[in-house]
């Protein structure tokens, strides 16, 4: 009996080598390719070409590209977010598109406390400045290398308040911080309080976002909303970098009308040499790295696994296009 083809486009930021496709190659003829030039789509289509099934990270999938595949069944996206696909276009050609939820949410609300953090804290650079002899030739028993923050008693303010925004929210409790959050309906909750977005941003002393990539949340954070912020808030961003006006962001960052930001994932990713964050004042910056432990690796494998499996059975899950 022939096996179904399937087809890892960029299956490298999952899994580089410390992992084990097994639990899809056990599902059909499977194909791993480590990267994928994203605007060569002559490549594209010759790796996808006879593939029923493409798993698929970051590569945009359009109109165009869905209509030269017309084996293409389903794609299955190593991601929660699915704004890289066109779900009208791969509705039209019946073709089933898997997303992977819930995944990274532990990893991620992990990230965001390294920055805030890191951002309250300054570990690093006062580790840096004992390192490099301050503390030895300090006249007491202790030095400034900068002041800190006390997250106790200040306000978290979430934008997005799905599974990942609620594990924030409850991380913030910890702290004893107030938790505010805005999203598209409020929800119950019994340890947040929803606010107006111009309140979210005008209240919050650390500012997270946990929000899709959607027209109507593109660049929520812009030069109006960020004109709303305290001068001594903090912004972290781990969810899609299209969120955010990054040369409106790294203004406010160098002219100090925020104090801070921690940013894990960018409009352009890999950015360019001269993107506006990389050298804006009191920003820290990680390489999109918020969902990427071991353990949320395996995860996803399990999970995109489990979505081939669906699919095949025809009785597909996580269904992002139904």
């Amino acid at each position: 009996m022939k096996q179904v083809r399937i087809v890892i486009l960029d299956g490298y930021p999952a899994n580089p080598g410390d992992l084990s496709w097994a639990p899809i190659a056990a599902l059909g003829d499977l194909t791993v390719y480590e990267h994928c030039p994203h605007d060569d789509r002559a490549e594209i289509l010759r790796r996808c070409a006879g593939a029923e099934i493409v798993l698929n990270n970051k590569v945009p999938f359009d109109r165009e590209l869905m209509a030269a595949l017309p084996d293409l069944r389903f794609v299955a996206l190593q991601s929660t977010g699915f704004n890289i696909i066109d779900l009208d276009a791969a509705r039209e050609f019946g073709i089933v598109v898997s997303n992977v939820p819930g995944y990274s949410s532990a990893a991620v609300a992990q990230l965001v406390f390294s920055l805030v953090l890191e951002l309250a804290d300054g570990v690093a650079e006062q580790a840096a400045a004992v390192a490099a002899g301050r503390w030895c030739e300090a006249p007491d028993f202790t030095f400034y290398a900068r002041r800190m923050l006390e997250l106790d008693h200040r306000t978290l303010g979430i934008f997005g308040f799905g599974a990942i925004g609620q594990r924030v929210a409850r991380i913030g409790t910890a702290f004893g911080m107030e938790v505010i959050y805005h999203s598209r309906t409020p929800k119950e909750s019994s340890f947040a309080r929803f606010v107006t977005l111009e309140e979210l941003f005008r209240e919050s002393d650390v500012l997270t976002l946990h929000a899709p990539q959607t027209p109507a949340t593109a660049k929520v954070v812009n030069r109006e909303h960020l004109a709303l912020m305290k001068p001594t808030a903090l912004l972290v961003n781990t969810a899609r970098g299209g969120l955010v006006d990054s040369a409106a962001l790294a203004d406010a960052l160098n002219a100090g009308k925020i104090a801070g930001a921690g940013i894990d994932t960018l409009e352009a990713e890999p950015p360019p040499p001269e993107h506006p964050l990389l050298h804006a004042r009191n920003c820290l910056l990680t390489p999109h790295v918020g969902w990427a432990t071991l353990e949320a690796r395996g995860r996803l494998i399990d999970i995109l696994a489990a979505n081939i499996r669906g699919y095949l059975a025809g009785k597909p899950v996580n269904v992002v296009n139904p």
